[in-house]
């Protein structure tokens, strides 16, 4: 009795059940146990779950605390309830078990002390510890008895058998319709009793370790069908997993945090609680790159001297790594770093209420993507706090939303960020990764997000010095292309761009020699703050000399003020700018009828451009393609749809999968094209000097993507070199005129081949 009383006590000492909102979550202790902390493992662990479900059978998960924590979620949790709840039925059937009914026939005790014996094992150890191992047991004494029973001749034996055998076909009945024996049934042939490899096909924990609260899938999906594999760098590696019944794809993630040993796990725990106590303050945050680069070098030390005092030997590159993973847990934002290390991701989705789903994402191959990452509770708070630093923005209940950026070593991202009462169920993140160099046209091209014309054309009509809008649905890539035409301004020119949040490639462009001032503005969804409004940040941008304007995305006042400045014609070079909108009636729609622009005005815009995605017939995959390229005519005065102020010049053919010129654009008919014309001495008056410029710069960019892609240069294709291209254009093109007093597009044509030629050979050497 007192060894009982004992085993209760250690029970109560190791066994915990908490609530975490609707949840109830049994934790386990196993910091100080020779058990294994695994259910597919360990027998002993098993049975030890079991026993805990007995006495709380409401849990919804369960959490064994060790080093690392492995959590088995709702699904998996209720597999095993569903075995524990019929073990606690059975130890109450006495008679079951005792077979108390039959004891005392005569000449048949030897039998039944067998049969008590089996079935006690069967139900007392087998069902606790091996489930299935207890099916294929029970399965086998049933074809035992049935043969025992048919070769027998005595009446009474014979009866006491049928007995026995209906209690054995009772509890096969009872497994056969569990959870966990369906799933397995068709992988029990030749299925070895006390095997455990077969639970690895049932329970799946998500691990983390103690120093994070995010939990990860470790294992891949047994049957998954493995699409692509690659690396981010030498520790973290990236499987695309096709599942059944799954529509969408497995984006399976391994971080190195995951793969350290017990003694680092420790190192780093310590580490972590200690640099917790620093919380940097709104100015350190200021500095993002400074303070985690402080917290890098800090870390690396703390790990060092940790290591020296547990003598663990580390290098120099394992402390370094250490304090990376350290620095990700303490300041920085934990795995969703490391998924946005990975160029193919392109969106990355955490819904609330955070940790019930796991994190979801965009990826360039592979589409919408469900994560083996499932982020805590604690993660999104985190999180909240350091991105209200970052961006100085609030975020609370008067202001549900926040707009701001992620800039990391490696990568930045576009943040929105909900919270109560807009998202009744907590704080939800949506991230927008940017490309790490600007895009281009040649790129664009490459993906037919556009074809060499367009391209061509668009080229043409910035060097003209036209307003365009670049519209579309979100995610239809209009952000994109505005950068990659902003690779298209020549670099003589200045650049002034006003966002809200930073999404176009200024600082890219500044590097690569630019002239371009970047303002921020307030966001159209915040109210109040320090920052200034767009309309006010366009009006000032007007007081800063001739230059071209950019706006991230036209969407509150500040259309009216743009469209005040370009009808006074206080920009001299191009206007460009984002909006929402499926067509240009739409665009026009929402500027004047949602943005309360005047009808008159909307006519300074020259150009809309619109993108969406495309899809396939079957739904499963789409492309992001330029779907028209239209021009505003200014002749009509109240609908320009009715009134024909809508001019396609290009439009996109679905059977084809590319943009078309319409007669139009081919005719001359464009009077946009034909003011750009008005002003160059070269093409007054000579639609065919117009038409053949459009069709050389076609055919250069179309030169570029053929020699990327003979070459094998990718580098080719990006606005380093595209902007090298275009600058030998425009100086050729003035050479060529100087040299024989017109624009011969044969000759240079002729002359920027023979520089790439060169330039292609100088950059191999």
């Amino acid at each position: 009795m007192k060894e009982k009383e004992k085993r209760e006590e250690t029970k109560k000492d190791i066994f915990t059940v908490t609530r975490e909102g609707d949840e109830s979550i049994l934790k386990i202790n196993f910091t100080s146990s020779t058990q294994a902390p695994s259910i597919e493992n360990s027998h002993s662990t098993m049975a030890l779950v079991i026993d805990a479900l007995v006495e709380n059978p409401e849990v919804h998960r369960i959490i064994f605390q060790a080093r690392r924590n492995y959590i088995y979620d709702y699904k998996q949790t209720q597999i095993i309830l569903e075995i524990s709840n019929i073990y606690k039925f059975l130890i109450r059937q006495k008679k079951v078990v005792t077979l108390s009914l039959l004891n005392g026939i005569p000449g048949l005790d030897l039998y039944l002390n067998s049969w008590k014996n089996n079935l006690q094992n069967i139900i007392i150890n087998l069902l606790r510890s091996d489930p299935i191992g207890a099916y294929v047991e029970v399965k086998r004494l049933i074809r035992e008895e049935r043969i025992a029973t048919k070769k027998s001749k005595n009446p009474e034996e014979v009866d006491l058998r049928t007995k026995y055998l209906q209690i054995l076909e009772y509890l096969y009945n009872l497994l056969d319709d569990t959870t966990i024996i369906k799933l397995v049934k068709d992988s029990l042939s030749g299925h070895i009793i006390g095997s455990r490899s077969i639970y690895k096909n049932v329970f799946r924990p998500l691990i983390t370790p103690d120093f994070m609260f995010t939990r990860l899938m470790a294992s891949p999906p047994l049957d998954g069908e493995e699409m692509d594999a690659y690396s981010l760098d030498k520790e973290t590696e990236v499987n695309i997993f096709k599942t059944p019944g799954n529509i969408k794809y497995l984006y399976h993630l391994s971080p190195p945090e995951f793969k350290i040993d017990e003694d680092k796990y420790e190192i780093l725990d310590i580490a972590r609680q200690a640099m917790v106590e620093h919380t940097p303050s709104k100015e350190e945050f200021a500095d993002p790159g400074k303070v985690r680069s402080n917290f890098f070098n800090i870390g690396r030390d703390l790990i060092q001297e940790l290591a020296e005092s547990r003598n663990v030997e580390l290098s120099y590159k394992e402390s370094e790594d250490l304090a990376k993973i350290l620095v990700r847990y303490t300041i920085g934002f934990g795995q969703i770093e490391i998924l946005l290390k990975d160029p193919k991701v392109q969106d990355i989705s955490i819904n609330s209420p955070i940790g019930e789903t796991p994190i979801f994402i965009v990826h360039q191959d592979y589409d919408e993507c469900v994560t083996n990452i499932y982020p805590a509770k604690e993660d999104g708070e985190s999180w909240a706090t350091k991105f209200r630093l970052l961006s100085g923005r609030p975020l609370d209940e008067a202001n549900p939303v926040l707009d701001t950026e992620l800039e990391l070593p490696w990568s930045r991202a576009r943040v929105a960020i909900i919270s109560k009462p807009l998202s009744p169920s907590g704080l939800a993140y949506a991230l927008r990764r940017h490309r790490d160099n600007p895009w281009t046209y040649p790129l664009f091209i490459k993906n037919k997000m556009m074809n060499p014309l367009a391209a061509g054309l668009l080229s043409f009509i910035v060097d003209g010095g036209r307003s365009l809008l670049f519209a579309g649905t979100r995610s239809s890539g209009k952000t994109s292309i505005l950068g990659s035409t902003m690779v298209e301004i020549m670099r003589k020119y200045r650049i002034i761009n006003i966002e809200d949040v930073d999404e176009l490639p200024s600082k890219a462009l500044r590097k690569l020699g630019y002239n371009i001032q970047s303002m921020k503005v307030r966001s159209a969804l915040t109210k109040g703050g320090a920052e200034l409004g767009a309309d006010e940040g366009i009006r000032t941008s007007l007081r800063m000399g001739d230059s071209s304007l950019i706006v991230g995305e036209i969407r509150s006042t500040d259309a009216l003020a743009l469209y005040e400045a370009m009808r006074i014609g206080a920009l001299a070079n191009v206007v460009a700018g984002t909006i929402h909108g499926a067509d240009p009636y739409s665009v026009y729609d929402r500027v004047v009828n949602d943005l309360k622009v005047p009808k008159t005005s909307f006519k300074a815009t020259d150009i809309i451009i619109v993108s969406n995605p495309v899809k396939s017939a079957d739904g499963l995959h789409k492309w992001r393609r330029i779907l028209s390229i239209t021009e505003v005519r200014k002749h009509w005065e109240d609908d320009p749809l009715k009134e024909n102020g809508f001019i396609d010049l290009m439009k996109y053919d679905s059977k084809e999968d590319t943009l078309k010129p319409t007669d139009d654009l081919i005719n001359g008919e464009s009077n946009v094209l034909k003011s750009i014309a008005g002003n160059i001495k070269d093409y007054v008056g000579n639609w065919d000097a117009v038409w053949n410029n459009i069709l050389l710069r076609a055919r250069i960019k179309e030169a570029i993507v053929n020699y990327s892609t003979k070459l094998k240069r990718n580098d080719l294709l990006e606005a380093k070199f595209t902007i090298l291209s275009n600058d030998m254009f425009h100086q050729i093109s003035d050479k060529v005129k100087n040299e024989t007093g017109n624009l011969d597009n044969k000759k240079i044509f002729f002359e920027w081949e023979n520089w790439l030629k060169r330039e292609i050979k100088k950059q191999t050497v």
